[in-house]
């Protein structure tokens, strides 16, 4: 099983492990990363391995600072506004690739753009100490629930990882916004911690949706699933059924439900965003066959909310 030690001791040993290409679970401030040396192409394979991941899902590459972040890719001065309004924080921005940049291809699993981002915490230090970017999606298995604190990294890869960076719940709890930067237009490939919304007030412009195909992190359509089979938009409960609540008003029937848990009892969006997949985690532990989830607007973080719920609720396989 793996190794659990506090941020506070972490760092020495996480920095002998990822510089010998092995895979390191380390908190940021949206949920747990999966991480090592971007560089290095058999460790990035090792990531590829704990998770049972598509090899055409891309990998984010996380920098410690713009500077680095230049270094592997091509920055508009559009791109670099953003960099500087966001970073440190929960926006990843697709750019174009920079060659030579010494990113592995299995990173951008073989596009001509890379995602990038700075995260808060633990990770930055550490790359900042390892001087290379690391890799690093969710710390869980492919297409599963996202893991929001050491413990949940444990019970689902602590047999398949040598490491886990304990920094304690993550404050954001939604993976960050990815944002694709193309000839001064703004693409929203994934709906995260930044809201659209804040996007456009930083840029001065819209940002467009309707990406196809898979060009960053999170565009499978069956993702962040549970074991159960998943209801949206629930405006009644069934007997036997788990309940995903949100805000003061319950769904008819809330008291038959096997099991309950609240995003926000306060309706607070930023509550359930970082609440959603501790949550989604613990009702699915509770054995019922499906989680009915009752509606979450729309506006705000409320668009990755509803984003990371729809995907946990296709078909699977999609």
């Amino acid at each position: 099983m793996a190794e659990i030690l506090p941020e506070s001791e972490a760092l020495p040993r996480a920095l002998d492990l990822l510089g010998a290409g092995a895979v390191v679970a380390i908190p940021t401030e949206t949920v747990y990363g999966l991480s090592a040396d971007a560089t290095n192409g058999e460790a990035v394979a090792r990531i590829y391995e704990a998770k049972g991941r598509p090899r055409f899902n891309p990998l984010i590459a996380h920098v410690a600072d713009i500077a680095m972040a230049e270094r592997l890719a091509h920055f508009s001065p559009l791109a670099r506004k953003l960099a500087e309004a966001f970073w440190p924080g929960p926006l990843t921005l697709v750019l174009p690739h920079r060659g030579g940049s010494g990113i592995h291809p299995l990173v951008t699993a073989g596009l001509d753009t890379i995602a990038l981002r700075c995260p808060r915490g633990f990770a930055p230090r550490a790359i900042a100490a390892l001087d290379r970017p690391l890799a690093a999606p969710s710390a869980n298995s492919s297409g599963r629930i996202t893991a929001t604190t050491a413990a949940a990294v444990a019970a689902d890869l602590g047999d398949r990882i040598p490491l886990i960076v304990d920094g304690g719940a993550t404050s954001v709890g939604l993976e960050s916004t990815i944002l694709k930067v193309e000839d001064e237009k703004l693409t929203l490939l994934r709906p995260g911690g930044v809201a659209a919304e804040d996007i456009e007030r930083a840029a001065g412009m819209s940002v467009a949706r309707g990406a196809t195909g898979i060009q960053a992190p999170g565009m499978m359509v069956s993702h962040y699933a549970p074991r159960a089979a998943m209801r949206l938009n629930a405006g009644a409960v069934n007997p036997g059924e788990a309940l995903l609540a949100f805000g003061p008003r319950r769904a008819e029937g809330a008291e038959r439900a096997a099991a309950m848990l609240n995003l926000s009892e306060g309706g607070d969006l930023r509550e359930a965003a970082a609440n959603l997949f501790s949550h989604l985690l613990a009702l699915d532990r509770v054995g019922a066959a499906l989680i009915a989830a009752e509606p979450v607007p729309p506006e705000g973080l409320g668009e990755a909310i509803n984003d990371r719920l729809a995907r946990a609720a296709a078909p699977r396989g999609s």
